[in-house]
């Protein structure tokens, strides 16, 4: 029986000013840390190093999912909409703000179409109806992190979505992918699965014990080429947490060898955590007492991955969605 893991044990003090808000202009520049989970050691490097790290025998797993314009406004600007889930073209599962201006039978106005609030779930999820379709080119934005203090621009629609994003569903984007160039890319074997992001990866851990914490579920879809590609990998390298997720839910859920499958997964991992497919890990850095910093914590040990947050905070690396990023072997 192991002591109950408390969401404490995962914070960590973070100056405002590491918070990268923008990207570099350039996607593998951006810098690497790179742990070594046998010896402890920790080395300085850049994404564009990653390859002197491939071995025979590897191969990448990445998330292609594609985000999409996820944030709405009223027309008169007093009622924010963050679409969780397209149930189809007329209604959509929502997060809104302020709640208390979207009771049930509230209407809200988004260009031409007006919405009814036909359900509150016990989560808050607001059940909303259009009579009309959305025009999401024209009113729909990306929903950046909370973090960057920012609305996004025209640059993020390039820049917040990996280079082979190609199934749409995400709401953020899986950012251990965005240092990936075409080149970068090309030159490491790989393979994609796809797993739509939801809202629920930027919702902070509140309950004091990690068991207690109710995870989000999002969508997923392991093709047989990469089901195939992970049986005969001598080591998995997944690229993101979003990745890791949907590997370990499949060979937890289905067993091993993979195969092809499709589903949703609420999977929650964190210490202790036995790893059945996952060999080696690329993540961002991730929020203090955050599910993505628990998970990374299982994979590396809780105390590793603490320290090198301490050491990557002393080199004044770049946290978050456009920050820099670790290798984990």
């Amino acid at each position: 029986m192991h002591l109950a893991v408390r969401t404490i044990d995962f914070d960590y003090p973070l100056p405002e000013e590491l918070i990268a808000d923008r990207p570099l202009p350039d996607r593998s520049a951006s810098r690497m840390m790179v742990i070594h989970r046998d010896t402890g050691m920790i080395e300085h490097r850049h994404f564009c190093d990653l390859p002197e790290y491939v071995r025979e025998g590897d191969h990448f797993i990445l998330n292609d999912t594609r985000v999409v314009p996820a944030r709405y406004f009223s027309n008169d600007g007093s009622i924010e909409i963050v679409r969780a889930e397209v149930l189809n073209p007329l209604l959509w599962k929502c997060m809104v703000r302020p709640g208390r201006k979207m009771k049930l039978g509230r209407t809200v106005a988004v260009g031409e179409a007006v919405g009814t609030v036909e359900g509150i779930d016990e989560e808050g999820y607001r059940l909303i109806r259009f009579d009309r379709e959305v025009d999401e080119e024209k009113y729909g934005r990306l929903a950046l992190p909370h973090y960057m203090n920012r609305e996004s621009d025209p640059s993020d629609r390039e820049r917040y979505q990996t280079v082979y994003a190609r199934h749409e569903g995400a709401i953020a984007a899986p950012t251990a992918g965005l240092h990936f160039t075409p080149e970068l890319l090309a030159s490491v074997p790989h393979d994609f699965l796809t797993l739509h992001v939801g809202v629920g990866t930027f919702r902070p851990v509140k309950a004091d014990r990690i068991e207690d914490h109710q995870m989000h579920t999002e969508h997923f879809f392991l093709p047989e080429a990469a089901a195939r590609a992970v049986n005969n990998a001598r080591r998995v390298i997944a690229v993101g947490t979003t990745s890791v997720r949907v590997l370990e839910h499949v060979a937890t859920a289905e067993g091993l060898p993979l195969r092809e499958c499709s589903g949703s997964t609420n999977i929650f991992i964190y210490p202790p955590y036995n790893y059945k497919v996952v060999d080696a890990l690329i993540t961002n850095f991730h929020l203090p007492q955050s599910t993505l910093l628990m998970l990374v914590s299982a994979f590396a040990g809780r105390e590793l991955v603490m320290k090198a947050y301490l050491e990557a905070i002393r080199e004044r690396y770049r946290f978050f969605s456009y920050g820099d990023c670790m290798l984990i072997l």
